[in-house]
């Protein structure tokens, strides 16, 4: 069966970002997609030092104790289709979704390009500005590593400010639900 993974980088784990990927998720469900998602906003977890272990061992894994982000990483390499979801912190994403980026992209990289041809897309929930910019860091992971970015009927991202608001963006939500078909026509062709 095909499943996508995504990685909820809010710290805020029933805020906008995780309405915006469930959005997705329905349209994949819809489409016979086995979907999961993952909190790492507000979790303990360690950016990359580029100690180089994961490379010298080359077992998959981040030698610093990074339990979740080495679930994670497991679970990206099991899946068809990875969605990143973050708010705007500062014009970018949120710290623990750059470190899920770092430490994932340094050992799947060091390791094989372990998500080379998978189905990548970032999801961005914005009160005011910066969000741009936001699903760039999330984009250029997806590129780095040879994977397969889908489009949408605009930019992937959703305007509120208050849990729940994102949800009065007409169409914001479209474009998540255009992402989800778009996500789910991809993942088919591949598979064919």
């Amino acid at each position: 069966m095909t499943k996508v993974i995504a990685f909820n980088g809010s710290p805020r784990a029933k805020g906008n970002t995780s309405i915006l990927i469930k959005t997705v998720f329905d349209v994949l469900n819809e489409n016979g997609i086995d979907t999961e998602i993952i909190q790492v906003g507000n979790k303990k977890v360690h950016g990359c030092t580029a100690c180089g272990k994961c490379r010298e061992f080359q077992d998959k894994k981040c030698h610093i104790k990074n339990d979740l982000l080495n679930t994670c990483i497991e679970k990206m390499i099991e899946a068809d289709g990875i969605l990143l979801g973050s708010p705007v912190y500062f014009a970018d994403i949120t710290s623990e979704m750059k470190a899920l980026i770092d430490v994932a992209g340094y050992v799947t990289r060091g390791n094989g390009h372990l998500l080379a041809r998978k189905v990548g897309a970032g999801l961005v929930a914005v009160r005011r500005a910066g969000e741009l910019h936001a699903l760039n860091s999330m984009n250029n992971f997806f590129l780095i590593n040879q994977m397969i970015i889908p489009g949408s009927s605009y930019w992937n991202l959703a305007v509120g400010g208050a849990p729940g608001d994102v949800l009065n963006d007409t169409e914001g939500i479209n474009t998540m639900k255009k992402l989800g078909e778009n996500m789910a026509w991809l993942l088919s062709k591949i598979k064919q």
